[in-house]
């Protein structure tokens, strides 16, 4: 849960389960914030100096990288868990006009779900969920400076233990990339991402880039804000998204043809600026068998193993491409 301490002997035993399989424990996602950092209560430096001890323990096992978001409630928004798209295929989907005033039709839908299907989502947490009318309550008063603020004096707060520890933290961008049920957003925009890198313009102040979340909003150019900002981009995430003219979108295949993310230039920009960072193929479809009850909405693991090959397809091509260049 948010504001707890991750204690070195739960890392150690994911770790050590990580280890087993080949891999290496490099990147955390996510350090979930307490809500009472993300509102400004007094109680908030308790949860920093909790958060504090999270990056000492984490860096004893080689982590380098923590992801986390600054959302009010809610995490990722989404009006359907396995819309079909068309070819057989189910997909996270959003639908604007079902995401209006009133939090708790869709509230109800994701909850409902998790206990069907026994699963928590990051952010979803039926503990938190239960007191979603106390939680609007206690957000009423945070207007969008004031989250800024907050968020604010979180960065300033743990940088020092970032920079001791040699952890970089890595926002998440808000998905969707707009205010929901009157609840204000940050990250949505690469004005906003300027915002954020330089109020606390520090090495270890990052983003977790992820092109789905932003180019939920069609207007926003991925590819450029990794050109400007690929420095302080420890951890990226791919995900593509088709739009459809009413303001509805659906998560798509990783193909950049499959939707309207630009994923070919947003690997291109990575690639031409020398990304040396851990990148992933971020949601997919639900594929085949693939269902409720038997795969977690959004991480099909056919469609991201797909995704996974053809960024390496993609990152394959451009290698080529240069050294044709430089004969």
């Amino acid at each position: 849960m948010p504001g707890e301490i991750w204690e070195e002997n739960e890392i150690k035993e994911v770790v050590d389960l990580i280890h087993s399989y080949g891999f290496s424990a490099t990147v955390v996602e996510s350090v979930n914030v307490h809500d009472d950092i993300k509102i400004g209560l007094p109680t908030r430096d308790q949860y920093i100096e909790n958060y504090k001890q999270c990056i000492r323990n984490l860096s004893k096992f080689g982590v380098k990288t923590i992801c986390y978001n600054f959302m009010p409630i809610f995490d990722w928004t989404r009006t359907d868990l396995f819309h079909p798209v068309g070819d057989g295929s189910t997909a996270l989907f959003y639908q604007k006009d079902l995401i209006q005033d009133d939090y708790k039709g869709m509230a109800n839908y994701i909850l409902e779900f998790t206990e069907k299907y026994n699963m928590t989502f990051p952010g979803w947490e039926p503990e938190r969920m239960a007191k979603l009318d106390e939680l609007f309550k206690a957000y009423a008063p945070v207007t969008k400076e004031k989250l800024w603020d907050n968020l604010k004096y979180f960065l300033e707060a743990i940088m020092p233990t970032c920079r001791e520890c040699d952890i970089k933290m890595a926002i998440h961008q808000d998905d969707p990339p707009w205010d929901i049920f009157g609840l204000p957003r940050l990250l949505v925009d690469a004005e906003s991402i300027d915002r954020f890198l330089t109020m606390v313009d520090d090495p270890y102040n990052c983003l977790t880039l992820c092109s789905g979340s932003l180019n939920a909003n069609p207007n926003n150019n991925v590819a450029a804000i990794v050109r400007k900002h690929c420095d302080r981009i420890p951890f990226a995430h791919v995900r593509n998204i088709h739009h459809f003219e009413n303001g509805d979108f659906s998560e798509a295949a990783h193909r950049d043809c499959c939707g309207e993310t630009g994923i070919i230039e947003i690997l291109r920009a990575y690639h031409d600026c020398g990304f040396d960072g851990c990148i992933r193929p971020d949601h997919g479809r639900q594929l085949w068998e693939e269902g409720p009850g038997n795969c977690r909405p959004g991480y099909g693991k056919y469609d991201r193993a797909l995704g996974v090959q053809y960024m390496l397809g993609v990152w394959d091509l451009l290698d080529r491409l240069d050294e044709e260049k430089n004969k």
